[in-house]
């Protein structure tokens, strides 16, 4: 009989595919975050090869800043006409409108961190029990620490002492009402890993994963896109640059690489070359040494 041998890719692919089916055999509300990042694609990609000719057995769940890149919202109206598939959309302004919470004020203002009560409260309205993310534990080391079923209270918040033991690929999905689960089927996929499966799988993205002429201005010594979202005044320079975006997040908060790169091969040889991690260019992760243990214990994805 042949020995039937998987590359790393395939391997990597089958493990995602097994949780997420531990997902929709273990929880009776999950749902699939999605950001309109690589990472979210991707896990759509993988919930198409774990479910279809069916139907996903959730929902994708949108968390709207309002600050979105328009090229990311654009993206996610056409993926979602052709997969068919429910999508579930939460405003910050409307929680921002209830008085839940106040935006934030001066030139760094973002409206990044208040996602997570907009966040909390879409699992609430809706009684999810698990949501499923693209977090990978190579972007920062407060998501290192994170188990691929990561258990959140009732206030859904995060305890790293609280986390179960995932030996022998066994998750545990067991909850308490009102608390629910946050799942990371690409827990253990690296940038690379990810960029490497775009290219085979011949994924489509937002435009701005690739190299393009953008306004941006100097902000904290990095690139950000040239936005009214970003509270500029006469002290900011607009310049003129070829850039493209690691990660995707709210304008605000998601600086641009300045690069030749348009097309994956090259995207893929200059992340090869790369000694900064991709969310190095996120100024939330900059506000402290500890900035996303902190948001992910408030409630964060």
């Amino acid at each position: 009989m042949s020995r039937y041998n998987l590359d790393y890719l395939d391997e990597l692919e089958a493990e995602a595919i097994h949780i997420l089916r531990e997902v929709a055999g273990q929880f009776e509300k999950p749902a699939l975050l999605f950001s309109g990042g690589k990472d979210s694609i991707t896990l759509v990609r993988l919930a198409e090869k774990a479910f279809r000719p069916g139907k996903f057995p959730f929902p994708l769940v949108h968390i709207d800043t309002g600050h979105n890149f328009s090229e990311t919202i654009d993206y996610r109206d056409r993926m979602m006409q052709r997969i068919g598939e429910k999508l579930i959309v939460g405003y910050v302004q409307e929680s921002i409108d209830q008085g839940k919470v106040i935006e934030q004020t001066g030139k760094n203002a973002s409206r990044n961190a208040l996602q997570t009560v907009t966040l909390l409260d879409t699992i609430a309205a809706h009684g999810f029990d698990a949501c499923i993310g693209g977090a990978r534990r190579d972007e920062e080391k407060a998501r290192a620490k994170e188990r691929i079923f990561s258990v959140r209270d009732e206030f859904g918040q995060w305890d790293p002492k609280r986390q179960r033991p995932e030996l022998w690929h066994i998750y545990n999905g067991r909850i308490h009402k009102g608390e629910n689960v946050r799942v990371f089927p690409i827990s253990n996929w690296t940038e690379l890993d990810v960029w490497n499966y775009i290219r085979r799988e011949q994924i489509e993205l937002p435009s701005i994963y690739f190299a393009h002429e953008r306004d941006c201005i100097m902000r904290n010594g990095q690139w950000m896109a040239a936005s009214p979202f970003l509270n500029m005044d006469e002290e900011d320079t607009i310049y003129h640059k070829k850039v493209r975006f690691r990660t995707v997040g709210d304008m605000s908060c998601t600086a641009a690489v300045e690069s030749e790169a348009d097309q994956i091969d090259d995207i893929i040889n200059e992340i090869s070359a790369s000694k900064i991690s991709e969310r190095g260019a996120r100024m939330d992760d900059k506000v402290s040494e500890a900035a996303m243990e902190d948001r992910k214990k408030g409630g964060y994805f």
